[in-house]
This record gives C-alpha cells, structure tokens and sequence, in this order.
C-alpha cells in the first residue's frame, strides 16, 4: 500500500490509536459530518498498536475507511515501527535488538491477544496477520508534508536543519538504531527548528487536550490507556473528540497526564454512510 506523503488543502490529524477501534468508530463517525469531509485529507499520526484491546480490529476498520475515503495518509509511530521490526517486515540492524525492547517495553501483550497469539510468538503472530495489515505497517512513511503542516509522529529535532531531517525522513533510513523522530519525547516540549516555517502536527507523548503551540500541534489524548481520541481540523483549529463534548481548544501547553475523560460508549462509523 502506497499512503500520499504529499497532500494540500483542508486536513484532520488523528491522535495515536493504539488499537482503540471504538474510539476510532466514533471519530470516523464525526469526521464525516466536518465541513469539506469530501475534500479534507485525514491523518493518522501513528502508533496503531499495542496497549488496546483491538490492534487487529482498528487496522481493519482503518483499511476499510481509507477504501471509502481515499484522502487518508498515516505516518509511523514508535510502536508500528517497533512491532515490524521485530517481524522482520522492514530492515533493521540486528544490534538494534528490536524483538526484545517491542517484548519488554512496549505493552505488546495487547497486540498478540487480538490475533489469537501467545505473548512473545513472534512467528506464529506474522502468520496470524493478514497480509494487508502487514504491508499498511510497513509502508507507513515516517512525514506527510503540507504547505502548511508537517506530520511526524514525535516532532523534529530543534537543532537540524529542517531540510536535512526532511531527507532522512522522505528516505526512512532503517539503518538507524533508533529513528528520533518516531522515538524522542522530549520534542513534545522543544520548539521546531528555526528553519521549519511549517507548523508539526505530532503524537506520541499524553496529553489531557490537544495542545496549540508556537508552530506545534500535539494532539495525542489518550496514551492508548484512557481519556478521548481527538482530530484537529486544519487550517480551523476545531477539535473533535470521541467523548460527547465538541470543542475548539487553544489553550498554552498543559502538563502530560496519567488521566483522562471516559470514553463514550460504541458506534459503528459505518453505520452512518
């Protein structure tokens, strides 16, 4: 599966997954009735695996709705990368140790459980995949550019010049230990580099709301734990959320939690074509 890393006009950004297929339901749901939903692009920020309870079945649904909305990108998340590296379904060294950190440290129980497999079989857990959710993780590109926006699932490092990370990321250079920009915390508070005159549309760290900075977007809500799944509409600065309050947000940064609202109950997003 080739995702565009090219695109422009109107766009949604959604937060990390991490196998929450009701969550997604809902959100999918509210993106169709946003405004220009035919034109706008939709953005998965990354990490689709692990912690919940649905890896198979929110890869699915994903699938599914970029067959009906062809306008849908995604970028890689720290644990898509991790959990195919460790399959050996895109190159890494093998220093890297990859299948044991995505064992040990990733809340990777999640993601065998919801294909039938026992914890730590990795063979048995490629073969349980179908074949098209092992080539949507692994041909996830690493940014999606836009004259405006700049999707990557951690950020970028403030002290490289903006073009060259732009080049290993257009590239993915797997022969890194350890891709930064998939991986690196501490971006969600360091500001973009001088050069960026986009604004980063990130994920991967916790936060209670989205949060609106000087030339960042952050807009991971739940962890793949708790709380709501947000979509920020752009260039509107409007988000929607899977709990029943809609709301714009722009607010100074708040403090990553451990927390967040409950979630509301399940809806089908198809179900309301």
């Amino acid at each position: 599966m080739d995702l565009e890393t090219n695109i422009s006009g109107p766009i949604a950004v959604v937060g990390d997954l991490h196998g929450q297929v009701d969550k997604l339901g809902i959100i999918l749901d509210r993106l169709q009735d946003a405004p220009r939903f035919d034109e706008r692009w939709i953005v998965f920020v990354g990490d689709f695996v692990d912690r919940g309870p649905e890896t198979r079945e929110t890869i699915d649904m994903l699938l599914e709705f970029i067959d009906y909305h062809p306008r849908t990108t995604a970028v890689a998340g720290n644990h898509d990368f991790a959990m195919c590296a460790s399959l050996g379904l895109i190159p890494a060294p093998e220093y890297s140790n990859w299948a044991g950190r995505w064992l040990d440290h990733y809340d990777s129980e999640a993601t065998f459980a919801s294909y039938d497999v026992p914890f730590g079989d990795l063979e048995a857990l490629k073969e349980a995949m179908p074949q098209s959710h092992r080539d949507f993780l692994a041909n996830l590109p690493w940014v999606v550019e836009h004259p405006d926006y700049l999707i990557v699932h951690a950020g970028l490092d403030p002290l490289t010049s903006t073009e060259m990370q732009l080049r290993i990321l257009r590239q993915k250079d797997f022969s890194l230990n350890r891709p930064q920009w998939l991986c690196e915390k501490k971006y969600a508070d360091d500001p973009v580099p001088d050069d960026c005159r986009q604004t980063v549309v990130s994920g991967h760290v916790w936060f209670r709301d989205v949060v609106f900075g000087d030339r960042r977007i952050l807009c991971d809500t739940t962890g793949g734990r708790e709380g709501a799944l947000s979509a920020v509409l752009l260039p509107e600065k409007k988000v929607l959320t899977s709990s029943r309050q809609r709301r714009t947000v722009s607010a100074p940064p708040p403090e990553p939690v451990g927390y967040g609202r409950a979630p509301e109950p399940a809806r089908s997003w198809w179900k309301f074509w």
